[in-house]
């Protein structure tokens, strides 16, 4: 029912959803970008859905509060306290041996303001819980969103870091503006 009713909201609105996971991947860290806009949740967890992926994600604990946590924990929410360093890395590459299937939905740039470089966490969650990190996209210019590709981190972390940030350049955000690595900034 939620497939069905994610295709025709989506499609409504003229977004298409393409690629995937391949088979047998029933673990990894999956970044999204861009992130610029509230939007790109709702599109993202439609798009999910779609595509028969059941993530989890983290976000601020502040908005697990009352009726509204209880929503998010069911959309897949994880609280995350990002006010202080508490040991995410580790405590979030735990769960992947705790669960299986596990796709943690993570969006690098960390919010949806314009910030110069992107968090590294989730590289080093995929490196420490040895899973594949999948490439997750929304492009507002194209109305194209999906999973194109996965990669397994090496440990060289500038090379992979280089190789995932090629993938996102020329992806259209809602705000470009917002987009630190968008070719059109206004």
């Amino acid at each position: 029912m939620r497939k069905v009713l994610s295709r025709c909201l989506l499609g409504l609105f003229g977004w298409k959803v393409v690629g995937g996971l391949p088979k047998g991947v029933n673990k990894c860290v999956l970044i999204v970008a861009p992130h610029t806009s509230n939007w790109d949740f709702i599109i993202g967890r439609l798009a999910f859905y779609i595509l028969g992926v059941k993530v989890k994600f983290l976000i601020k604990k502040e908005l697990f509060k009352h009726i509204l946590g209880r929503i998010i924990t069911a959309l897949g929410g994880i609280p995350i306290d990002r006010t202080k360093n508490t040991g995410a890395v580790d405590m979030v590459a735990a769960l992947f041996e705790k669960y299986d299937p596990l796709y943690i939905v993570i969006t690098p740039e960390g919010t949806r303001k314009l910030v110069p470089q992107w968090k590294k966490g989730f590289y080093y969650i995929a490196l420490k819980a040895h899973v594949p990190i999948a490439l997750g996209y929304l492009d507002y210019m194209n109305k194209e969103g999906g999973i194109a590709r996965v990669i397994m981190p090496t440990g060289d972390f500038k090379k992979d870091f280089a190789e995932i940030e090629d993938f996102y350049r020329g992806k259209h955000a809602k705000y470009p503006w917002k987009f630190n690595l968008s070719d059109n900034k206004s």
